[in-house]
């Protein structure tokens, strides 16, 4: 059975046995207010930016890091998530999707799936993009490091350069300081990333006078190293590492601190809770929680110029194809020296 019957055959199922569904102005609002609040439904998280991650909130995610048959298996991950977890299928009572930005097909899996088992479950539907969780999972890793300290730095701010793995030598990227998001999400080449994040914290600290400490995080970070090492205050190479090792630089507007080919949801159990934390507060400020995909990238077909029109004359044009075949008949027998009727001897004259 494919992938999108499976998916089909589970939402018919669970629809089945709750014998509920979803109107369509629910469907379009994809959260339902009322359940906003409560913070021990069943929750599922199904985010497919990168490979997929399948998990129950508050137990361990099943996390499948090939991109070539993740979207097969997503179907027995959601069965086997659930089963793990204790509850049927139909107990899903909350849903977040991850929304990208990612490449189409695998994006577009995750997020067929997650409508389907909504609509089966009469289940709240929210969206969450995996880059602002990137940026909230490296605010944690700090505090906790003040915090094992016992000291605060304010000295320096820090800030996320988020990215996700675009393919085509391209990365997805959004730059984010404390709450604010100073570049929003884009696609682009890491070279053109370097330039864009290098005047925007340079301009940035300008204003607020602190040194910016800047950490890279995302699947891909770790592919392109040389072009990160294009940023001024990046002293060597050696000392960044993926682990979060990272160099200081004194009098500059912004130092790279760390550098980590990594996604928040690669920590589990606790990544797929604060993905499924981000959107619900989201939810609940009455935010943004669309679950509508999140591509960037510019389609590759665009539609064709039309065609150049022609004129066509029957007349004009049979007597330019008598024109034509005359004078490839004139150009034929000057070839071979004769008016086409016989051949020449030495002297010239025609036999």
């Amino acid at each position: 059975m494919g992938t999108t019957s499976e998916i089909s055959y589970i939402a018919k199922t669970t629809r089945d046995e709750r014998m509920t569904y979803q109107t369509k102005d629910s469907m379009d609002s994809e959260v339902q207010a009322k359940d906003i609040d409560r913070e021990d439904l069943p929750t599922l998280v199904i985010d497919t930016s990168f490979g997929s991650t399948v998990g129950i909130v508050g137990h361990r995610a099943i996390i499948e890091s090939d991109s070539r048959s993740h979207v097969e298996k997503l179907q027995p991950n959601i069965a086997r998530a659930t089963r793990e977890a204790g509850i049927d299928p139909h107990q899903i009572a909350r849903i977040i999707v991850g929304t990208g930005p990612a490449p189409f097909t695998g994006l577009r899996a995750g997020i067929v799936a997650a409508k389907a088992l909504a609509y089966a479950n009469g289940a709240e539907l929210i969206g969450q993009n995996i880059l602002e969780v990137q940026h909230q999972w490296m605010k944690q890793i700090h505090q906790c490091d003040q915090a094992a300290s016992d000291s605060a730095n304010t000295a320096s701010v820090h800030a996320t350069l988020a990215v996700n793995d675009a393919r085509r030598h391209q990365l997805y990227y959004a730059l984010y300081v404390g709450e604010d998001e100073l570049l929003p999400m884009d696609i682009d080449f890491p070279e053109a990333i370097v330039t864009h994040v290098s005047d925007c914290l340079t301009a940035a600290q300008t204003t607020n006078g602190k040194q910016i400490d800047l950490d890279i995080v995302g699947h891909g970070a770790g592919r392109y190293m040389q072009e990160w090492s294009r940023f001024p205050q990046l002293q060597s190479l050696d000392q960044v590492s993926h682990d979060g090792a990272g160099v200081t630089a004194q009098d500059e507007a912004f130092a790279v601190s760390s550098i980590r080919d990594e996604s928040v949801l690669d920590q589990n159990p606790d990544g797929i809770r604060l993905f499924a934390q981000t959107a619900i507060m989201h939810a609940k400020r009455e935010q943004e929680v669309s679950a509508e995909p999140l591509y960037l990238r510019r389609p590759d077909v665009s539609v064709p110029k039309p065609l150049k029109q022609v004129t066509y004359h029957e007349e004009s044009s049979s007597g330019a194809r008598n024109n034509r075949t005359s004078s490839a008949f004139a150009e034929h027998s000057d070839a071979r020296g004769t008016d086409g009727k016989g051949t020449v001897d030495k002297d010239g004259e025609s036999r």
